[in-house]
């Protein structure tokens, strides 16, 4: 059956409304713990997934100004900045009380903020090791948009390797094996070492732990 635009949209209200539950039973040290984006603590991701709620587009664009139209720049600073400023329950509020926000990137679709918040989801679940498994479904989706220039996109190197998911009949490029769930698979496309115990195989080791 095709999913359509308005079932993707359910499954990031979906998506959110989990997040947000999961974040609301945060301890205030996890909040501050490391998470898999790297510089970043857990309240720096939920800073930045929430920000397009709490933003309007002309005070994006500024910015970006400010930043010297560095968008990745742009973007960390206003994380951090936003991170110090807002507390832990104004961060799940914004999650919360946004779940239907209709927030796209520019030029893309819904599959977007789906994925932007499934991989930073999973940035926080998987580095607190909380055992957040994203439905098949949301991942397989997640999966599906990520075209091979997409996946060029993040900048991860997996020249010589074959990722294969555990779960699922899911495989992407050749050489070596790395095998892992399709969600730890997912984060390992995104350029994220991710914490031991998580793939297998014998280039594991390359997308796993902190960088030497």
């Amino acid at each position: 059956m095709r999913t359509t635009d308005e079932d993707i949209r359910a499954e990031i209200r979906a998506e959110r409304s989990e997040q947000a539950e999961l974040l609301a039973a945060l301890r205030p040290e996890q909040w501050d713990a490391e998470s898999l984006c790297a510089g970043w603590r857990v309240r720096e991701v939920v800073a930045h997934t929430t920000m397009p709620f709490r933003v309007s587009t002309a005070r994006t664009l500024w910015e970006l100004v400010r930043s010297g139209g560095r968008m990745n720049r742009m973007l960390d600073r206003c994380a951090r900045r936003d991170a110090a400023r807002l507390t832990s329950e104004e961060l799940v509020a914004a999650v919360r009380d946004n779940a239907g926000h209709p927030w796209q990137p520019p030029g893309s679709g819904p599959l977007a903020p789906l994925s932007h918040d499934v991989i930073h989801g999973l940035d926080v679940s998987v580095a607190l090791g909380l055992g957040r498994r994203v439905p098949a479904h949301r991942t397989d989706l997640v999966l599906s948009g990520l075209a091979a220039q997409n996946i060029a996109f993040f900048g991860a190197d997996l020249a010589g390797v074959s990722l294969r998911a555990t779960d699922r009949d899911w495989s992407f490029g050749t050489g070596t094996p790395v095998f892992g769930e399709a969600q730890y698979l997912l984060l390992v496309i995104c350029g994220r070492r991710l914490p031991p115990g998580h793939l297998e195989g014998d280039a594991a080791a390359r997308f796993t732990g902190t960088p030497g």
